[in-house]
């Protein structure tokens, strides 16, 4: 099993991404997963995206074909446009109100996972030290500080834990955004002077 100080940690770490990355850019790329996946609105995702691209090349050949001159045509397209994008819509619209139902199931999953179990942690393990100190090593008002607000004495707390994990992980995000923008300058520098040699 984990230990408390992982768990923590690693938690902390989801949080950052998912803040970093987005919760919508999230929810969009797990939707379009599971429409990937053989369920009902598989078959149902595969006829919108056909329907779709029937739309536009009728359209297409709407806009190709002239209505004065090949008006039987044009109106036969005409028609055909109609229905395929009546059609699309109707698709689209149950689309939607699946999509809502998922993103917000995907919501409440999020939550419950990560801030769910982060004041699920702080509550469960109030008590309980995360680690404990080496003895004298520090003054009592600072073992005082590490053990707040109701971990024993001489220990981390699970509140101070977490205040100190949150923080690590996002200095350690911009020290490694750092060295990449770094190393990516240097990537782009050193072409740039060697064109101005030759």
């Amino acid at each position: 099993m984990i230990s408390l100080i992982w768990t923590i940690f690693i938690l902390h770490i989801a949080i950052f991404l998912i803040n970093t990355i987005g919760a919508t850019t999230i929810d969009n790329l797990l939707w379009h997963l599971y429409l990937k996946l053989p369920t009902s609105l598989y078959s149902t995702a595969q006829e919108q995206s056909k329907l779709k691209r029937e739309v536009v090349q009728l359209k297409r050949d709407m806009n190709n074909t002239s209505s004065q001159d090949e008006f039987a045509k044009w109106a036969k397209l005409r028609r055909r446009h109609d229905k395929a994008l009546s059609d699309y819509e109707a698709l689209n619209q149950k689309l939607s109100s699946q999509k809502s139902s998922f993103d917000w199931f995907v919501k409440i999953a999020r939550w419950l996972s990560t801030t769910g179990l982060k004041l699920f942690i702080q509550f469960r393990y109030s008590k309980a030290p995360v680690f404990e100190l080496p003895g004298g090593w520090l003054p009592y008002p600072v073992e005082w500080i590490l053990a707040f607000p109701r971990a024993p004495q001489g220990s981390v707390s699970v509140q101070v834990w977490n205040s100190v994990c949150a923080t690590a992980v996002s200095v350690m995000a911009e020290i490694i955004t750092g060295m990449a923008l770094q190393v990516k300058g240097k990537g782009q520098a050193v072409p740039a002077t060697a064109t101005k040699m030759q």
